[in-house]
């Protein structure tokens, strides 16, 4: 490989970002900590399969620039303002006493305070993407200690910022330090007031042109011209290329094409990323980290309970409780893949010595990697440490009970959002008892107020599926697109009452096989259902006529869902000029005491083999559609059988006279 070619780096990048998604992903861990992990492995430190260049540490340079630019396109005012207590007061506290704690670590040790300025930036960070990604996961992202948490990773991302401009200027000593710092903040100011005053129109009529000739090539081509010509401006001016990108998303978030660029920044940026933190795990020299292993753990063991300590003070300081103050330490403790941003930087600059440098990049390495099992354990050491938190649990848990006490034949609802929400209507209209969970208290607060059959409470929990009466349930309801969470409703549905059926709400049709080996009676893919209704209007406004339309919507569902493959015939169907002897329809038929079919098992009736489809049975009142093969027909049941007209009739003398 010779040295000036790029595309053989660049290749080598891409390959090992695309294995390592895939592998993290199937292992539910975050993409980036498999980044650090190649990145140690292939760097020059260790395999040597990809050199420490200049080409290298610029290419990866650009996905600080995109990280950046869309940290600025989340900037927003009016939610700092409305979470400005949390933001800058608990996020704020939390980087500056960081900040000096570590100060004064290193000055004991021997070292500048210039240095423990830089070291207390860089591990005042917290994940971001670890953070959200589990709180997502859990539907804890509105929780109490959720709206802390963000709160303070978004003081994080802003501190960034400043950082940027300090780190080059600290890595200078005596008067020019002081002078350096000065001039970078005066130019810093300038170069900000320009890009928000000036900017901003150039920018908003811009976007307006852009937009009015509808070509999305064009629209991608500006979005980039804005991203890096700003990053240059702020390079030119002395200043780092990400201060200028962070400042171009600032722009472009007070517009109304926002979100537009947000979707089509998002690949460069998610690509690009992925590049920086292999380099960034190729910084690691393992030899090194082996040498000095013991100084590893400890730097690691003081990381973790410093950042833990000062934030559960820091949380119980804001009033917060001590099951949330926890949670916080928890979430907030380990290191960020900001602190690999400014430690990038200070090792370019040497602003802090090499082998401290590999020290504190294999501590925060480890801390992160151990970030998502703190997490996924979190709720565990909450409830043992907590003693309140139990009897919380308990006091929202017997609420539930209460109120799904006299409800039977009842519908559980997980997830009150929009569809959850128009479910309920559904139901309420049909007079059909349900009962509500959602994890978002201030809905719950509101929808409870209005009347609504909701209460607090994650399904994904046995103790609140019990609660709200499963034993009771006549079918359970997964309302939001969220695979992980309704396999662990499910597993607890099956443990529980596995004759219950569940719907659960998906997507698309990506984990169809694995939710219905889980147990799910049906699942819904909003993708399949929007394709429907977009074919059913299309059809019709083509002129079509209306029974010609329902006919096929109705053979696609019946296709796509098992419960409606055929329907219950009526007088009017006579009239229908696509009903024919043909076409699959649904019959009930009751098996009384003298039919031949009592006592013996659904196998051996062999329905299928006549074309017969057994959609249900319904026993003492109750519908049960999960039907086992040993099943033993008894008097009084009712079986509910899809099929063609001849093939219904034939059954029912199978059954009825053997």
């Amino acid at each position: 490989m010779t040295t000036h070619s790029t595309l053989p780096i660049v290749l080598i990048l891409l390959a090992t970002a695309v294995v390592t998604v895939v592998v993290f992903r199937r292992v539910n861990m975050p993409a980036i900590l498999g980044y650090l992990v190649v990145g140690a492995l292939i760097g020059p430190h260790a395999l040597g399969i990809v050199p420490d260049t200049p080409q290298t540490r610029y290419l990866a340079e650009f996905g600080v620039v995109f990280l950046m630019f869309s940290i600025g396109l989340e900037f927003s005012l009016p939610q700092l303002t409305a979470m400005r207590r949390t933001v800058v007061g608990f996020g704020g506290l939390q980087v500056g006493v960081t900040i000096v704690v570590v100060i004064l670590i290193t000055l004991l040790a021997g070292l500048s305070w210039q240095v423990g300025l830089i070291l207390g930036g860089i591990l005042a960070m917290s994940s971001t993407a670890i953070s959200i990604k589990v709180l997502s996961d859990q539907a804890q992202l509105h929780s109490a200690h959720g709206k802390q948490i963000v709160g303070v990773l978004l003081f994080q991302d802003l501190a960034v910022v400043p950082l940027l401009v300090l780190v080059p200027a600290l890595a200078l000593s005596g008067g020019a330090l002081a002078i350096e710092v000065g001039w970078a903040l005066a130019k810093a100011a300038v170069v900000l007031f320009l890009i928000l005053t000036v900017g901003q129109r150039v920018t908003r009529a811009l976007f307006g042109v852009v937009a009015r000739q509808k070509s999305s090539e064009l629209f991608v081509l500006t979005v980039l011209l804005v991203t890096l010509g700003l990053a240059w401006v702020t390079e030119v001016a002395g200043l780092s290329l990400a201060l200028g990108a962070f400042l171009g998303g600032m722009l472009i978030s007070e517009t109304e094409y926002r979100y537009q660029v947000e979707d089509d920044i998002r690949p460069f940026r998610d690509v690009l990323l992925g590049l920086f933190f292999v380099t960034i795990g190729m910084l690691l020299d393992l030899h090194a980290v082996m040498d000095r292993w013991v100084i590893v753990l400890l730097v690691l063991a003081a990381l973790l309970t410093a950042k833990f300590l000062i934030v559960i003070a820091l949380a119980l300081l804001f009033k917060n409780d001590k099951g949330v103050a926890l949670r916080c330490a928890l979430a907030l403790a380990p290191a960020g893949e900001f602190g690999f941003v400014l430690l990038s930087l200070a090792g370019q600059i040497n602003a802090v010595p090499a082998a401290t440098l590999q020290v504190v990049l294999a501590a925060m390495l480890i801390s992160m990697l151990l970030s998502p099992f703190i997490l996924a354990k979190s709720e565990k050491i909450v409830m043992y440490l907590v003693a309140g938190e139990w009897e919380m649990r308990a006091v929202e848990l017997q609420q539930l009970a209460i109120q799904s006490m006299a409800k039977r034949g009842h519908v559980i609802i997980c997830g009150y959002g929009r569809s959850g929400q128009s479910l309920a209507r559904f139901l309420e209209h049909e007079k059909i008892p349900l009962i509500a969970l959602d994890t978002d208290p201030s809905r719950v607060k509101q929808a409870a107020a209005g009347g609504d059959s909701v209460m607090f409470g994650d399904g994904t929990k046995k103790e609140v599926l019990t609660a709200a009466g499963l034993a009771r349930a006549a079918a359970v309801v997964v309302s939001f697109a969220d695979t992980h969470a309704a396999m662990k409703i499910l597993s607890h549905v099956r443990a529980l009452r596995p004759e219950v059926p569940v719907i659960v709400r998906t997507f698309d049709d990506t984990d169809v096989e694995k939710l219905k080996g889980a147990g799910a009676a049906e699942i819904v893919a909003e993708v399949v259902e929007g394709s429907l209704m977009l074919a059913t209007q299309t059809m019709l406004l083509l002129g079509l006529p209306l029974n010609k339309v329902l006919a096929r919507l109705r053979q696609v569902r019946g296709e796509r869902y098992e419960l409606m493959r055929g329907f219950f015939p009526g007088v009017t169907d006579v009239a229908d000029a696509e009903f024919d002897g043909h076409q699959p329809r649904m019959q009930s038929i009751l098996i009384d005491e003298g039919a031949a079919a009592v006592g013996k098992t659904l196998e051996t009736l062999r329905l299928e083999e006549m074309g017969i489809q057994l959609s249900a049975l319904r026993r003492k009142g109750v519908r049960e559609t999960k039907l086992l093969p040993g099943m033993r027909l008894q008097s009084g049941d009712v079986l509910v059988l899809a099929g063609t007209p001849e093939a219904l009739a034939r059954a029912e003398m199978r059954l009825l006279q053997g």
